[in-house]
């Protein structure tokens, strides 16, 4: 976790990682824990997230538009990380970047893009993880520079494990002001399906 402080100034919260990493489920936790979240609902629930994917058009637009930041404080929204360097310099933000076993975000990603009816091919996973890796690399290393950024990085294994130790984790790191016990409950054991061992 950062320990970039940020004393009253008002901040963003932003739920971000690769794509399958867990953060629909983030988001859900902080608005069941009693945090605003910004979603459009243009995504609609399926097989792949029932619960929803709580996705903000406009946060994919960021890098032509930012202007709904202005009314982003205090709140929450999901982004994914190769969007994160796109966001102004000029506001706080707080982000929660969920991590998960690469073998189980490629396995999520396979297992939806086969619903779809797309093919994926082995060699297809064995570049993307490679890309996935790279960039995880060079994005932890950015957001330790950035004096705007406070990021905590919650492991998305763990978090299923442990609901609630994750919850107080991510309390902490947003000012101990949500429901930690509503947080942990909406954890949803049966929506873990794709288990791998760790990378």
């Amino acid at each position: 976790m950062s320990t970039r402080l940020f004393g009253t100034q008002p901040y963003i919260t932003i739920v971000s990682g690769l794509p399958r990493s867990g953060t629909s489920l983030m988001m859900r936790m902080l608005e069941a824990g009693g945090m605003e979240v910004m979603v459009d609902h243009l995504r609609q629930p399926d097989e792949d997230n029932p619960y929803g994917y709580y996705e903000l058009e406009q946060a994919k637009k960021i890098k032509a538009d930012a202007s709904f930041l202005d009314n982003a404080h205090g709140k929450a929204f999901k982004m994914v990380s190769m969007l994160l360097s796109d966001l102004p310099n000029d506001k706080q933000y707080k982000i929660v970047f969920m991590k998960r076993h690469l073998g189980e975000v490629l396995a999520s990603q396979r297992i939806m893009l086969q619903r779809s009816g797309k093919s994926v091919q082995e060699d297809d996973d064995i570049e993307m993880r490679r890309i996935f890796q790279k960039h995880l690399h060079e994005i932890a290393s950015w957001l330790a520079e950035q004096q705007n950024m406070a990021v905590i990085y919650v492991n998305y294994n763990d978090l299923m494990q442990h609901p609630l130790a994750s919850a107080k984790a991510v309390n902490r790191f947003l000012g101990n002001r949500l429901d930690v016990r509503k947080m942990a409950a909406v954890v949803d054991q049966r929506l873990y399906r794709n288990k791998a061992f760790p990378d």
